[in-house]
């Protein structure tokens, strides 16, 4: 059922669907962001962030992870633009980056949930 039954190549849908990959550097991005996300420990950090912003302690609470354990995941999640941190006082608050970010979390939920 995997394999083609009949060789056909179907030149029109293959070349719409190879003007629609994105380029290499697009796609290493991508993927790392992915691999970021397949871990539990950050997919659940990032799963609380979708609902509000949050400190080192609360995240370490909701994550069930030492704050030092939580500090290392955010690093990661930062430096792929994940999540971005604003400073309140001697306080740093986290949440996701952008809005792109909270819809790929909602709707990977969704899709699994379904």
């Amino acid at each position: 059922m995997d394999q083609c039954q009949e060789k056909v190549l179907h030149q029109e849908q293959v070349a719409h669907a190879m003007e629609n990959i994105p380029d290499s550097d697009t796609l290493r991005s991508l993927t790392d962001i992915f691999k970021a996300l397949s871990d539990p420990s950050r997919l659940k950090i990032v799963t609380a962030l979708a609902t509000c912003e949050l400190c080192v302690c609360d995240l370490a609470a909701v994550s069930g992870s030492s704050e030092s354990a939580v500090s290392h995941q955010l690093r990661i999640l930062r430096n792929l633009k994940i999540v971005s941190y604003r400073r309140e006082g001697k306080i740093v608050f986290y949440r996701l980056d952008d809005d792109h970010v909270k819809s790929l979390i909602k709707q990977s939920i969704q899709h699994v949930q379904e």
